[in-house]
C-alpha cells in the first residue's frame, strides 16, 4: 500500500484545489492531508475565509481522501511521514525544492498548479466588496465626477 501526504490551507476550495487532490490521490492507495489550523495561518500571516474546521471537513468528504490531520507547524512533517508510514509526500509546484530535505524519508514530487486559479487570486478580486474598499470607490467616482462637472463647464 503507497501513502501520499500533502499539506495546504484550501481556503476558498476551487477547481485548482480539487485537481491537486485528484492528481495526489492518483500517486497511491492511501491519501493524508494535513489541512493548515486558522492559528498555524496567522502565524504565516494568512487569514483564512473558512474556518479551519470548515476546510477540514470539506477536504474529508472529497472521495479519494482517507484521513484529515492538522497542520500546525512547519516542523511536524517528518513526524507525521512517519507516523502515517508515507511513502510520497507531494505538493503544488509552487514549493519546488522546498521539501528536498524529506527525500530522505520518502519520495518527494511537485505537482503542477492549475493555470488561472488560485484562492489569492480570488481573495483579491473579493477585495473589492470590503466596505472599506467601497468606500474609497464611491469617494474616488465622486472626485471624478466632480473633475468631469468642472470640464463640461469649461467647454
Amino acid at each position: 500500500m503507497t501513502t501520499v501526504l500533502t499539506y495546504g490551507t484550501f481556503d476558498l476550495f476551487h477547481i485548482g484545489h480539487l485537481n491537486l487532490i485528484n492528481r495526489l490521490a492518483e500517486l497511491g492507495d492511501r491519501l493524508v492531508i494535513g489541512v493548515s489550523t486558522d492559528e498555524f495561518n496567522a502565524g504565516k500571516g494568512k487569514t483564512s475565509v473558512v474556518s479551519y474546521e470548515d476546510r477540514a471537513r470539506i477536504i474529508a468528504s472529497i472521495k479519494g481522501v482517507d484521513l484529515v490531520i492538522p497542520e500546525t507547524s512547519w516542523d511536524q512533517k517528518v513526524s507525521d511521514i512517519k507516523e502515517h508510514d508515507v511513502d510520497v509526500f507531494a505538493i503544488g509546484d509552487d514549493w519546488r525544492g522546498k521539501f528536498d530535505d524529506l527525500k530522505e524519508l520518502c519520495e518527494v514530487v511537485y505537482l503542477p498548479r492549475t493555470d488561472g486559479i488560485s484562492s489569492t487570486e480570488i481573495k483579491q478580486m473579493l477585495r473589492v466588496l470590503d466596505p472599506q474598499h467601497i468606500t474609497e470607490m464611491q469617494e474616488a467616482l465622486a472626485v471624478m465626477s466632480r473633475l468631469l462637472e468642472h470640464y463640461r463647464d469649461l467647454t
